[in-house]
């Protein structure tokens, strides 16, 4: 009877652990080639609602003199987040959101606070860990790289990743090109 139960309870484990893995899968790899890629390597907006369906990684301020002069709140698609703490790696198709956000100031009650305002733009990053689109000078060193102005989704303002996107991640070289320092989410404890 225990042979029985034991075996019972590792069948259930691994159809569980197989279901868990195929969920998490779906999340992501119905990905970024599906919702922000052309075949030609084209980058666009995804057109999803990820600020409520996505997972917000985390949030940075760029600090004024007296106040926040920005706010980049960065999103993923469902399952990235637990994918990376598991491996330590962005998964192949992954997409990074990390939207731009003016900010205003002012004196509550709780004391001067600054809070996010208006858009102005989106830098969107896709993993690319096969290489795909190597003539396509917004993708490499293992992602795409795109920047949109808020009036216009579709077509990116980046020409060149390399002139217009490296020299700023060049210090978060070694996590992958992204700044994982900011994304507690990530972290496994």
């Amino acid at each position: 009877m225990q042979n029985i139960i034991s075996a019972a309870v590792a069948a259930c484990t691994v159809f569980i652990s197989i279901s868990a893995a195929a969920a998490m899968g779906r999340d992501y790899q119905a990905n970024g080639y599906d919702i922000a890629v052309d075949d030609d390597g084209s980058i666009h907006m995804p057109d999803v609602d990820f600020r409520t369906e996505w997972t917000a990684l985390g949030t940075f301020s760029i600090a004024g003199d007296e106040e926040a002069e920005g706010l980049h709140v960065v999103y993923t698609q469902p399952g990235v987040a637990q994918h990376f703490r598991a491996t330590g790696m962005f998964p192949d198709g992954a997409v990074l959101i990390k939207e731009l956000l003016s900010t205003r100031t002012e004196d509550l009650t709780t004391g001067t606070v600054s809070y996010a305002a208006e858009r102005s733009g989106w830098f969107v990053m896709i993993k690319d860990a096969k290489g795909r689109f190597e003539e396509n000078s917004l993708w490499g060193h293992g992602w795409g790289w795109a920047y949109f102005d808020v009036a216009e989704r579709t077509t990116p303002v980046t020409t060149n990743y390399k002139a217009e996107c490296m020299a700023c991640h060049v210090p978060a070289r070694a996590t992958d090109w992204v700044y994982t320092r900011g994304y507690p989410v990530l972290e496994t404890r």
